[in-house]
């Protein structure tokens, strides 16, 4: 006590802060009068929190650092219980996952300008890491049509700034580590939660816009069209593919019979599906299987076309040579130069990786049942994403198909994907001769086929239009500069523009003004609540009075919308009352520029209330900052001067915020603020008490233990515990009621109660009834004695 007077001595004498000065303002007899009202109740004091107390809620504990080593590793939870059964499945769904992802690996790995065997190496990373890391038992991390598409952008983009210099594979293995190393980060610091600032209408733009761009170059492909740039935006592909339709080549028959043949399984197994129920498991496994199949099948037939063909003479284009098993794994070593070429395009790269995976892990947990954390899925994408590049892999994420087929197959915990990774490590070291003859107009088909599945519906964006007319534009907007400009262009402007339009509807939210209304409860015509007397009881919704405004605050109260509000709020009392007394200037020139002047006077005018009381709900508000309190402030001191000499009181409804209620009272709210004795004489004390827990010491709830965050019902509420907040007791039952000055609560059913809020604080109140009732008697109060 002594070392704090001595710090408050320093500080007033040295920086000039007294840090006692709002407490000056209070009125002196504050706690006596709010005793004379309790009677035997006991006076809760609120005690502010303090700048100590902030950080150490920050710190964390021992416990804390137990915990975040556990959640590092989830798959030490769960693997002490598998079993045989477990294991089955996961086997089965492994090597299922494994056929499907082969095919995919080979065509995506043309999307990054990569051989493509690079694909393989990527699925790899993904399959093999994941399950130590991650918390869904149905992801499928690999590579991607939206991912590589990325990489091969970059790949493009660094080749363009720096002809020669880096390789293909140098870049993406570059841009690979880099990417890992700030998604481990973001993972590590349990900072996933940023990503819920992308909202969903870009990421749905973006993959629409990502699944024309990846067609309009694999169309060129599928066809066996020479010469078309594929580098440039999608609408000059487009063009310039249709006026070479003259110049396709054999290439043709391979790659549209193969997008005939992929459609044609797809919807055959769907119909069966629908027509066989009993078989519905085994006609979705042919379904999975359609992509493996068509390639063997198209692959059979290009070998029997060039067996007996010199290697330098093909029919159509095929894959060529595969080197066998890893013969890419290195030590990635990027100079400065290229880490610098790549730093412009990472934060795109990031947060698609990011968004397309935790989306389809929430979906996946969705559809099962279960949760998964969204900063451990990073930390899992990370990893792989850092361990790819070792290995001869690019950027990987989670994969909606083959994460799809992983959960329909059956699996059973997330260690399938290491079984998937063994079928991958016995292709790389077994099969890569069989690659050889892969047209690529097939894997060019198969990637159309697998994007096309990615397109937003017409129906999905009729819904968005009845949802949200605005962010169907951000979604059009978004396409468009995909389209004729690039992916990159596409990700930022939708981004952009969603938050544009967050921040204008929070500047621009609407408060409400609320009034007199009593309203009963019925049903089926019938009272839900009769009165003793068989009557159907009603209730006061609110109960305003003249001269007493309460503005509700409906999407909380910021420095982006507080000029908006307090500017509401003035005009509606200025134009709803009069003034307490005239203006007076010795000269009409004394007046501001801007004020012109009193009101044309109505017939209406000398009926109009005085002001007397403002009631604000804070049940949205959270937080304030400096900007929204000063609002107040500003507002509070020109209504004073507007109802001079009276003082205009300012009541706190639903401020459950210990930060925000000592935000407030640091700025003269929260209690009577005039020092003028007739105004403490019409200020009538109203106070809620509750019934204390039996058999403890009262004392207790009044001694801080209970404070104002617990929620008090009307007739009966238990107390709940929340972060910040302390209660007496996690099952405390309160019986609360008002008691105010003039009423008599000193019987003996209120022993063992106690104040509900701070007695040092009476203008915060635990509701909005209590905040009105409370304005409502002061008006009264000055209202009988102005008469």
């Amino acid at each position: 006590m002594a070392g704090r007077r001595i710090a408050d001595l320093v500080t007033t004498k040295v920086l000039g802060i007294d840090v006692n000065e709002r407490y000056s303002n209070l009125p002196p007899n504050l706690e006596s009068r709010a005793r004379d009202v309790l009677g035997s109740a006991h006076a809760y004091l609120e005690e502010e929190p303090s700048v100590a107390e902030f950080f150490d809620d920050l710190a964390p504990d021992w416990a804390g650092v137990v915990e975040y080593v556990q959640d590092l590793f989830p798959s030490a939870s769960w693997i002490r219980r598998y079993n045989m059964r477990w294991l089955a499945g996961d086997m089965i769904s492994g090597v299922t996952i494994g056929l499907v992802v082969i095919p995919q690996a080979l065509a995506y790995a043309s999307l990054a300008h990569l051989p493509p065997a690079y694909g393989l190496y990527t699925s790899f990373t993904g399959a093999a890491l994941y399950w130590m890391f991650g918390t869904s038992k149905d992801i499928a991390i690999g590579t991607t049509a939206v991912g590589s598409l990325l990489v091969g952008q970059v790949v493009t983009r660094v080749d363009d700034a720096a002809p020669g210099r880096y390789s293909a594979d140098e870049t993406a293995r570059a841009l690979s580590l880099l990417s890992g190393a700030v998604l481990l980060f973001v993972g590590l610091f349990r900072l996933g939660w940023i990503i819920e600032f992308i909202p969903y209408i870009p990421i749905s733009a973006f993959v629409t816009s990502a699944s024309i761009t990846i067609m309009s170059t694999q169309v060129p492909t599928a066809l066996g069209i020479p010469d078309i740039n594929t580098r440039e935006p999608p609408y000059r592909v487009i063009i310039n593919t249709l006026r070479s339709l003259p110049n396709v080549h054999l290439d043709a028959a391979i790659g549209l019979s193969a997008i005939v043949l992929l459609f044609a399984i797809g919807n055959f197994c769907s119909m069966m599906e629908a027509r066989q129920p009993a078989q519905k498991r085994l006609w979705n496994f042919i379904s999975s299987l359609r992509l493996t199949f068509t390639m063997l099948l198209f692959t059979l037939i290009s070998f029997l076309v060039h067996r007996t063909m010199p290697p330098a003479e093909t029919k159509f284009r095929i894959v060529g040579h595969i080197e066998q098993g890893f013969r890419e794994a290195r030590v990635p070593q990027p100079d400065v130069g290229l880490i610098k070429a790549i730093l412009p395009e990472l934060p795109a790269v990031a947060i698609i990786l990011v968004i397309g995976h935790i989306a389809i892990a929430k979906a996946m947990g969705r559809l099962y049942s279960y949760t998964i954390n969204p900063s451990q899925e990073v930390v899992a994408l990370g990893a792989a994403n850092l361990l790819s590049p070792f290995v001869g892999g690019y950027v990987c994420t989670g994969s909606f198909g083959a994460s799809a087929v992983l959960s329909k197959a059956g699996a059973r915990s997330p260690l399938a994907g290491l079984f998937g990774a063994g079928v991958l490590v016995l292709t790389l070291y077994t099969l890569t001769a069989v690659f050889y003859y892969i047209p690529k107009a097939a894997l060019a088909g198969l990637i159309i086929h697998a994007v096309c599945n990615l397109l937003t519906p017409p129906r999905k964006l009729y819904k968005y239009w009845q949802l949200s007319p605005l962010e169907l534009l951000v979604w059009v907007v978004s396409v468009m500069f995909a389209i004729f400009i690039s992916l990159e262009a596409s990700i930022y402007s939708g981004v952009l523009l969603s938050f544009v339009f967050l921040l204008t509807r929070i500047a621009r939210t609407r408060g409400t003004f609320l009034g007199r209304v009593r309203v009963q409860r019925v049903a089926g015509g019938k009272c839900l609540r009769p009165d003793e007397d068989g009557l159907c009881a009603s209730r006061k919704v609110f109960l305003p009075l003249d001269g007493v405004f309460v503005y509700r605050l409906n999407e909380g109260y910021n420095y982006t919308n507080q000029a908006y509000h307090m500017d509401t709020l003035n005009k509606h009392v200025m134009e709803h009352t009069k003034r307490m007394s005239a203006e007076h200037f010795e000269k009409e020139s004394d007046r501001l520029w801007n004020d012109p002047g009193p009101r044309v006077y109505r017939e209406d005018t000398e009926a109009l209330p005085y002001l007397r009381a403002v009631v604000l709900d804070f049940a949205a508000v959270n937080h304030v900052d400096v900007t929204s309190v000063q609002g107040l402030i500003d507002l509070r001191n020109l209504l004073d001067s507007y109802s001079s000499p009276d003082a205009v009181e300012w009541h706190f409804a639903n401020v459950h915020n210990r930060w925000t209620r000592r935000a407030l009272a640091a700025a003269g709210f929260g209690y009577p603020t005039s020092q003028n004795p007739m105004e403490m004489s019409n200020w009538k004390p109203l106070y809620s008490i509750a019934a204390t827990l039996t058999g403890m010491k009262s004392a207790g709830v009044a001694n801080g233990q209970h404070r104002a965050d617990t929620d008090v019902d009307e007739e009966k509420t238990t107390g709940s515990r929340t972060p910040g907040s302390r209660t007496a007791s996690a099952d405390s039952t309160y019986s609360a009621k008002r008691t105010a000055s003039g009423s008599s609560s000193s019987s003996t059913q209120d022993r063992g109660m106690a104040s509900v809020s701070g007695v040092n604080r009476p203008f915060f109140h635990v509701d909005l009834q209590d905040a009105v009732d409370s304005a409502v008697l002061d008006a009264r109060s000055k209202d009988e004695n102005l008469l």
